[in-house]
């Protein structure tokens, strides 16, 4: 006997296989991060977003994570595709310097997005320290378990010879412990000129102070740690910050070499032509030309797909930053 129900079942058993076969196509791919209560996880969001929304067959997941040293041992594992690193360390892992002298990681420039990322010695008012040279012994956070703030604050330390005790934990701990007066600070990178929104929440209720590098300890800097930029940060930080001076690296984006070349392609391509949501995650991006910032502070080679993107636009590319097999 012939029945309506047949046909519509069959169209029903279609449709759905037609949408598992278009689910099981799209491309999953995950972005490392950095914590949540940073003010540049929401740039990686607004990242993930134009991802998901002009780049066919990919969606994007954002995953909290360590930042920077966490990031590039997730991109080692195969556990997140691109993400959050800094030109500096990103170079040191891809170079097998330092830390990662026994096991480099291989990863791909895909753009930079910030050449300052000032990293601020957030410190309570009351804590008797008010100069670099007074933090030996103090009780500091010196960025989260990591994350290149982490790690580029130990080595400028050790640099400039100051032994603070280091206190671990994550940004939402450390500020806790500012604020209750259980750490005397904390190191945190700013965005652009500007404070961190986790320093401006302390400085609600508790006066801060920003710690600046004196001329000799500038000047050692610049000599011995040739990987980051001595910084002058003008007055206004935050409401009534006199200026001072500090160490500072580039923001990028980098990608397992792993990376689909085509996928790359398609994302820097949708990054490069969608700044508006990017300028809203972080307001100082408002006048940074990120292709020209990325050709200039790039310190990896491109991942091959990025290269592809930026050779179309007729730039020429430095040959630190040609791709490599």
């Amino acid at each position: 006997m012939y029945s309506l129900k047949t046909p519509l079942l069959t169209a029903i058993l279609s449709a759905g296989l037609i949408a598992g076969t278009a689910a099981q196509a799209e491309e999953q791919l995950l972005i490392g991060s950095t914590s949540t209560s940073s003010s540049q996880y929401g740039y990686f969001v607004a990242v993930g977003q134009i991802i998901n929304q002009h780049v066919d067959g990919v969606r994007t997941s954002v995953v909290e994570t360590g930042a920077t040293v966490d990031n590039l041992r997730r991109i080692l594992r195969n556990q997140v595709d691109m993400g959050l690193v800094t030109t500096n360390v990103g170079y040191h892992a891809y170079a097998g310097e330092g830390e990662f002298e026994s096991r480099p990681v291989d990863n791909r420039l895909l753009w930079v997005y910030s050449s300052q990322a000032p990293q601020n010695v957030v410190m309570r008012e009351d804590s008797g320290v008010t100069s670099m040279a007074e933090l030996d012994g103090a009780r500091l956070n010196p960025g989260i378990t990591g994350s290149a703030t982490e790690a580029t604050t130990i080595a400028v330390m050790e640099t400039l010879g100051l032994t603070p005790e280091y206190v671990r934990g994550s940004t939402t701990d450390v500020v806790a412990g500012v604020k209750d007066n259980r750490m005397a600070g904390y190191v945190k990178s700013g965005v652009g000129e500007k404070l961190d929104g986790s320093s401006m929440d302390i400085a609600t209720f508790t006066p801060i102070q920003v710690l600046s590098l004196s001329d000799e300890q500038a000047e050692t800097l610049n000599e011995q740690m040739p990987d980051i930029s001595v910084v002058n940060i003008p007055e206004g930080a935050a409401d009534g910050m006199p200026a001072y001076t500090t160490w500072s690296f580039g923001l990028a984006m980098h990608a397992s070499p792993e990376l689909d070349e085509e996928t790359a392609y398609q994302i820097v391509k949708a990054v490069m032509e969608n700044p508006e949501p990017q300028v809203s995650a972080l307001a100082n991006l408002a006048d940074v030309d990120i292709a020209e910032l990325t050709l200039s502070s790039g310190t990896v080679p491109f991942h091959p797909g990025a290269a592809r993107y930026f050779e179309e636009q007729g730039y020429d590319i430095p040959d630190r930053l040609m791709p490599s097999e």
